[in-house]
């Protein structure tokens, strides 16, 4: 039996409306194969995204660049820290192959942060843009990317590259950044956004996610905030554990509560809100392009 010490910290069961069905379709086994023959790289797959099916049967994948070691250790984030490998400065090519071999419609490209590297990554992040246009003309594309330390000439090597949406996740509220992702600085990852709308990207878009001890009136206060520096696209989503040495979930926020904060951001003049419990950054990424 458990004793009630036990019982204060057993994690609370996961409700009803965070389980997912299981990806189905020929689309979706398709794609899966390939991945697994060829051992490609996606986030949709070592994140274990629950609408990787979804997604997947609409032509939509998530690639993860410069390796899959980070130089930050951000409280909910699932991906390794530590010291990462040497840059592959053949992958440009191989996630464009990657792209073409899957038949990718609509990619999107996220990284780890190198704040080991002097340029942080942002060369490879441009080379890779470069070389999926070369290789898949069609292909539209988002690129999620990191803050970069708001070093200018870094974004500005995305910003020349021209994805169809650049995309910066604030991740959470003010009050917790600092424990939820350590390193990083709200007010300069609202700097990052605003100078990518100022220096004319058509479409930005960032994530926050939810049920880390936030209130209401903060998730509101950073959509305001979001729109203020003229963001364009917003996902809202449930924040979930990766593991036990990650932060816990305070809450799971009902259904009513995410639908209520897509009918505020569209009355704030967001083009595009995703706004539920298994929103990702990357959920219905194709249809910010309208």
């Amino acid at each position: 039996m458990e004793t009630p010490e036990q019982q204060l910290t057993k994690p609370a069961p996961k409700p009803k409306w965070l389980r997912v069905k299981l990806p189905t379709g020929k689309k979706y086994t398709e794609l899966r194969g390939l991945v697994d023959k060829y051992n490609l790289h996606t986030i949709c797959t070592s994140g274990s995204c629950p609408n990787m099916g979804e997604c997947w049967t609409e032509g939509t994948a998530t690639f993860m660049i410069l390796g899959n070691i980070c130089t930050r250790s951000c409280g909910f984030c699932g991906v390794k820290t530590g010291r990462p490998e040497m840059v592959d400065w053949d992958e440009p090519e191989k996630v464009a192959r990657s792209i073409k071999l899957m038949d990718i419609k609509h990619a999107v490209i996220t990284s780890v942060d190198r704040d080991d590297l002097k340029d942080m990554g942002s060369i490879i992040w441009a080379e890779t843009v470069k070389a999926i246009r070369r290789m898949n003309p069609e292909t539209t594309l988002e690129t999620l990317i990191p803050d970069f330390q708001g070093v200018t000439r870094n974004i500005d090597r995305i910003i020349e590259v021209k994805p169809e949406v650049v995309s910066h996740n604030m991740e959470t509220v003010r009050r917790l950044t600092r424990e939820v992702r350590i390193q990083a600085k709200y007010e300069r990852s609202l700097e990052v956004l605003r100078y990518l709308k100022e220096q004319g990207i058509e479409r930005t878009k960032s994530g926050i996610m939810l049920g880390l001890g936030e209130t209401r009136d903060e998730v509101l206060q950073t959509m305001e905030d979001l729109r203020g520096v003229g963001l364009d696209i917003i996902t809202i989503g449930q924040y979930l554990q990766p593991s036990k040495k990650h932060l816990p979930v305070k809450e799971f926020i009902h259904p009513e509560q995410f639908t209520e904060y897509e009918k505020i951001g569209l009355e704030m003049g967001f083009r595009h809100v995703e706004s539920g419990a298994l929103v990702r950054s990357s959920y219905h990424a194709q249809k910010h392009l309208t």
